[in-house]
């Protein structure tokens, strides 16, 4: 299996991840194809697709925050059962990370990543692929270490549409696996870098925010 980042929306490979994108994920969920230019030829942005036989088969996207020492996992698809593909995707992101945080001369100290709650994301089949089921995602999650952070999440739609998703629990992976809690601090300031793409927030996630600057930390608590 072979994992090639993609930079470009004309090159084939992102046509083929784009449409496993809207085959896995719901439609608030998935970036329009066109709107994925810039972030492609952006170089803090790094997505990757996994690739057997000449088939997209798994994809990720994912960043690197030198200045807060994080990472985010935008997303993680599995097309196929029985590859192997999520560790492998898994291990692959984690080794690139890792470099890019010796890069910047200053340890990571861990990794965000919105998981899906499968009490209230209950009805949508995820294109049939039973790896990606929720409830099978946050039991695989929960055992790579991720673990939730305390607050009442809100996720602003990839529609642009002021739309609020809350199926969603905001998550994070610590490089400590002992670490109890995340600044808070921290998270307020990735959430606004993070989501100042999209221009229509809903007013529930400007109140989410708020209330992040009120608080100094965040329990992490097991998925």
């Amino acid at each position: 299996m072979e994992y090639i980042r993609i930079t470009s929306i004309d090159n084939p490979l992102f046509r083929a991840m784009h449409d496993l994108m809207k085959e896995v994920f719901p439609p608030e969920e998935v970036l329009e194809y066109a709107l994925w230019k810039e972030p492609l030829e952006d170089p803090g942005i790094r997505v990757f697709v996994a690739v057997h036989e000449g088939k997209v088969v798994g994809a990720t996207e994912y960043r690197y925050y030198d200045d807060l020492q994080v990472a985010m996992t935008d997303f993680t698809i599995i097309g196929q059962a029985g590859l192997g593909i999520g560790r492998f995707l898994a291990r692959k992101r984690w080794a690139d990370l890792e470099a890019l945080a010796v890069n910047s001369g200053k340890p990571m100290l861990g990794m965000f990543a919105e998981i899906y709650d499968p009490y209230r994301i209950e009805g949508h089949a995820f294109g049939g692929v039973k790896p990606m089921d929720p409830y099978v995602r946050r039991e695989v999650l929960s055992h790579l270490g991720y673990k939730r952070i305390d607050f009442p999440y809100v996720h602003p739609s990839w529609e642009n549409n002021g739309e609020a998703v809350e199926e969603l629990d905001l998550c994070f992976l610590p490089t400590d696996e002992d670490m109890p809690a995340l600044d808070a601090a921290i998270v307020e300031k990735f959430l606004k870098g993070y989501y100042a793409i999209l221009a229509n927030k809903p007013q529930a996630w400007h109140d989410m925010v708020a209330g992040l600057g009120q608080r100094t930390a965040l329990a992490l608590y097991p998925l």
